[in-house]
């Protein structure tokens, strides 16, 4: 037969397939090949096992033909068609083998690559569990590479993580800075890029991010702290302006985190420059205010219980801005209150200005009517009033002013002292003098009346004080002189150059005591002639009454009744030099010479120098 050889060979191995399920094959063949058989053995043995099974199958299939009749053509037609089908069946078979082969070495191929991808995003040079140079069949090659991958796998998603934390915090924190933070967005991991050195990098960049969070956190706690602290001095609401900034500086929001973005910091810097620009420009207010308190207290002589209720601006006074920490100091209400005050004292110090500058215009004019000057009071309080009410000059500059006259006013007392002193004494020895002439014109003061001897001790001391008159006017004129001549200007004694009072009363008591001299001339020749009359009047008796001797003095100027003085003709009292008023003030009148004369007779009252001559003579001299 044709065919017998073929069939023995290729049709061996399509009837063993077909004949026997894949599973029992592969066991039988297994468990009757050994562990160390050999590929050429297997095939034999195979062919061997084929071989017998085809026989029968093909003993069977002769057995059929000669019982149906098929002729020998059909029969090889048949068994080259058995033939035919058993190499398209290999053929397949192959086929799908290469197939196999082809994805068991791409998946050897892909394996090993994707070892490598792992190795090189983890950052390894090599797998000490997976050697470089792997041998064996493709599914042992595969086996031993799979548990390397499984490793690196996890290796790789831990890795992963890790780069994801730290790359999540570096997000966040940046978006913290940035103060552009999306919750709903997260970090994409570079999976080529996982060594441990890019990690370490990471790492760093997170640790300054945190070193930079914690500076920046402590800036805002500081600014905060510091807003805090200004809107306590201001009066401010701090949790209503730290909200403006960002609501988490607020920690009745209950929120954990505080802002650090840029943009916090930035909003905090000019607030805190703003409240100190506030609290600087509140400072300076309240000291103006506190400053026109002060002024007008001493302006109006303010008690202190009064004063002290506004302790809490003056006390700042004079401090720095930094000094003023006290909560409430610059808050509105007490700057708007120490206003009100400053306006209603302003209501006030026009009246009280006037009242306090009177009062030192008063002042002035007692300091000069001690001082023998004359002033015009009236035209002075005028021309205050006129100042006041114009409101052109300030009050601290008028009372300044007016406390500048009143010193000078005693630095002039102080230069005139000396020579008012004498001209007290002087005044008083010329009363003395008028009153030792009143004393000694009295024809009962040696009569043993009540207080005689006292008045004789009084013209005792009269008469030593008198003879020291032209010697004490003496040394006044020489200091008087001294003095004009020292600062160029008169000495004027209430209106009068003393000078001009004291050759006045020079050249009169002069004159007065040529009077006297004349008069005790003419009484002498009275005397004589009253005495040659009696011895011609004895030497003839008359029945007529004798005729008596006038008094040696006639009627006095200054109207004596009795031989009692009564005023002087010159007193200090008529000129006012020594008098007051019920205000206590001096006198305005024009102050006479201290002359005092003896009574002269009638005869002689034409010579005589009245005091009515010498108040016009000092009338001419002030006019002139």
């Amino acid at each position: 037969m044709l065919c017998s050889g073929f069939l023995s060979s290729s049709l061996l191995l399509l009837l063993l397939f077909l004949s026997s399920p894949p599973h029992s094959l592969t066991h039988s063949l297994t468990h009757s090949a050994t562990p160390c058989s050999s590929g050429s053995e297997y095939i034999a043995l195979l062919q061997s096992f084929a071989s017998t099974s085809t026989n029968i199958w093909i003993k069977k299939l002769q057995e059929i033909w000669d019982e149906v009749g098929e002729s020998d053509e059909d029969r090889d037609k048949m068994l080259l068609q058995i033939d035919q089908e058993c190499l398209d069946v290999y053929k397949r078979k192959v086929e799908l083998a290469d197939k196999s082969r082809a994805k068991l070495l791409q998946s050897l191929s892909d394996a090993k690559h994707e070892l490598s991808n792992l190795l090189s995003a983890l950052g390894e040079k090599s797998f000490s569990e997976f050697p470089e140079s792997a041998s064996g069949t493709i599914k042992e090659q595969l086996a031993a590479i799979a548990p390397a991958l499984e490793q690196l796998w996890k290796q790789k998603e831990k890795r992963v993580k890790e780069f994801f934390d730290v790359q999540s915090e570096i997000q966040k924190i940046c978006g913290e800075i940035t103060g552009s933070l999306n919750i709903s967005e997260n970090p994409v991991v570079d999976e080529s890029q996982l060594s441990v050195e890019k990690l370490d990098e990471y790492h760093c960049q997170l640790q300054e991010l945190q070193k930079e969070k914690s500076e920046r956190l402590h800036k805002v706690l500081e600014f905060v702290s510091t807003v805090h602290d200004l809107c306590a001095v201001l009066g401010i609401d701090f949790f209503g302006t730290v909200t403006e900034v960002h609501p988490s500086l607020n920690d009745a929001t209950g929120v954990q985190s505080k802002s650090i973005s840029n943009d916090t910091l930035s909003k905090l810097a000019k607030m805190v420059l703003a409240l100190k620009e506030d609290k600087k420009q509140r400072l300076h207010k309240l000291q103006e205010l506190a400053t026109q308190l002060v002024d007008l207290w001493n302006l109006m002589d303010t008690p202190s219980e009064e004063r002290s209720l506004f302790d809490h601006v003056t006390c700042n006074i004079s401090a720095s801005v930094d000094e003023v920490t006290v909560p409430g100091a610059l808050a509105l209400d007490l700057i708007e209150q120490a206003e009100v005050e400053v306006e209603r004292l302003d209501q006030l110090k026009a009246s009280r200005m006037k009242e306090i500058a009177f009062k030192k215009q008063s002042e002035l004019e007692e300091i000069f009517a001690h001082a023998h000057i004359e002033i015009d009071p009236e035209a002075a309080r005028e021309k205050i009033m006129t100042l006041i009410d114009s409101g052109n000059v300030e009050p601290s500059e008028l009372l300044d002013d007016m406390d500048n006259k009143i010193a000078k006013a005693k630095e002039e007392v102080l230069s005139r002292k000396e020579i008012l002193d004498k001209v007290e004494k002087w005044m008083l020895a010329c009363e003395e003098e008028s009153w030792l002439e009143d004393y000694n014109r009295d024809d009962n003061r040696y009569n043993a009346s009540r207080g005689a001897h006292l008045n004789l001790k009084r013209a005792e001391k009269a008469r030593i004080l008198v003879n020291k008159i032209p010697a004490l006017v003496d040394t006044l004129i020489a200091k008087t002189r001294a003095w004009e001549e020292d600062r160029g200007i008169s000495f004027i004694y209430d209106g009068v150059p003393l000078l001009a009072m004291l050759d006045e009363y020079t050249m009169l008591r002069h004159e007065r005591e040529e009077e006297k001299r004349r008069f005790r001339d003419h009484k002498k020749f009275h005397e004589q002639q009253s005495t040659d009359q009696e011895s011609i009047t004895n030497s003839r008796p008359s029945p007529a009454r004798p005729i008596g001797t006038k008094k040696a003095a006639g009627p006095r100027a200054n109207g004596a009744v009795n031989g009692t003085p009564s005023s002087r003709r010159l007193s200090l009292n008529q000129n006012g030099s020594r008098s007051m008023n019920k205000d206590g003030k001096r006198d305005g009148m024009r102050p006479m010479t201290p002359v005092k004369y003896d009574a002269i007779s009638k005869e002689d009252s034409g010579s005589h120098v009245s005091a009515a001559g010498v108040v016009d003579t000092f009338h001419k001299i002030t006019e002139g």
